[in-house]
């Protein structure tokens, strides 16, 4: 039976809900991955009493060093900038507030743990939520984790995908606002924007990926009497991936398109590319946040590592109140593994082919 991955789930803000729902998975966790916590353990700590877990919290200097008992949870710490100790503590923790010494610290999390996932130190990241208020005022110029990952990794080519059951949505535009949004919509960026869906679906397990494309106006423009960037801008990018091989089809009517993937038909889309942020995210959250808790998952595609990360912020209202939901990180971690599953697979194959042709290349010697 083949080892289980080595995941860093990064802690998030200190002062969200982000180790109170890294507590509450950790026995379902366990049973899917190795997982280490980046992040503070004092912090973790709290949270384990907070949710009154009889879980232990033990420290790490190194991944190679977790013994990945399940009983525990180990926590990698790191310098988590001005408001920390020497060993990267957060010094006087409190939940439900902005402060940008945390922001500054949730920041270090995700910088640790992309340096592990580039080293090959952990096969997966999962990240719980950060909030951009205290990033910002740490002085991130990123608005969120998709920007600051792929700077540290290098990527020019990336999307958000969301994912609820058999729903899943990826965006070509996220966290701007909605007219400057609207001038993100340009042939080249709705085109990448498909390839590296299907490149992203294929992560996922999916072998020959339907992607559908939704319109910017309602109804898609109605042939033109709402406007004119789908036929000037979203039909020629369709255009262009039909012809590099891709199974896409639209501008769809975006008031429909969403309905028709999630009800999985036959004519269902593996997944919608959305124009904007809210027209992606509202059918997500509509299916996934409910009374029965929050569902969904986030998934960076186009990058070189595979990181995954709750469909929820850091809730603040709530936290330290022990009633935060786990399931959102639990299926973080479940489509974290699958990735480096698939990812690991098509590695495996890759080598085989390469190897085929070396002794090819000796026996025409």
């Amino acid at each position: 039976m083949p080892a289980k991955p080595v995941v860093a789930i990064t802690m998030g803000d200190p002062a969200g809900i982000g180790s109170e729902v890294i507590v509450a998975a950790s026995p379902r966790v366990a049973e899917l991955a190795n997982a280490v916590v980046v992040g503070d353990a004092g912090v973790v700590r709290d949270a384990v009493a907070v949710r009154g877990s009889s879980l232990s919290v033990a420290t790490v200097e190194r991944v190679a060093d977790a013994r990945f008992d399940p009983g525990t949870i180990e926590v990698l710490e790191v310098d988590g900038g001005s408001g920390t100790g020497r060993s990267g503590a957060i010094d006087d923790h409190e939940y439900g507030v902005v402060r940008a010494d945390y922001g500054a610290a949730s920041l270090a999390y995700v910088e640790r743990a992309i340096e592990l996932a580039t080293a090959g130190a952990v096969d997966a990241i999962v990240t719980a939520p950060i909030n951009k208020q205290a990033t910002r005022l740490a002085g991130s110029e990123h608005a969120g984790h998709t920007g600051l990952l792929a700077a540290r990794t290098g990527t020019d080519v990336y999307a958000m995908l969301l994912v609820h059951d058999d729903l899943r949505v990826t965006h070509v535009s996220t966290h701007v606002p909605l007219r400057e949004a609207c001038d993100l919509v340009t042939a080249d960026r709705v085109f990448d924007t498909i390839r590296v869906t299907e490149t992203g679906l294929r992560d996922l397990g999916i072998d020959a990926p339907r992607i559908a494309v939704a319109g910017l106006n309602p109804h898609a423009s109605d042939g033109g009497l709402l406007g004119e960037t789908e036929a000037e801008t979203i039909e020629p990018a369709v255009r262009r991936a039909c012809e590099a091989g891709i199974d896409v089809t639209g501008p769809s009517p975006p008031d429909t398109v969403f309905a028709r993937a999630a009800h999985d038909g036959e004519d269902a889309p593996d997944c919608v590319v959305a124009m904007y942020h809210d027209q992606g995210h509202i059918p997500i959250k509509m299916l996934g946040f409910g009374a029965g808790g929050v569902t969904g998952v986030n998934v960076t595609v186009g990058l070189p590592i595979v990181r995954t990360s709750v469909d929820h912020g850091t809730a603040f209202d709530i936290a330290g109140e022990g009633v935060a939901d786990e399931t959102s990180m639990v299926e973080a971690v479940e489509v974290a593994v699958r990735m480096a599953g698939e990812r690991s697979e098509l590695s495996r194959r890759r080598a085989g082919r390469s190897a085929v042709r070396e002794r090819d290349d000796l026996d025409r010697r």
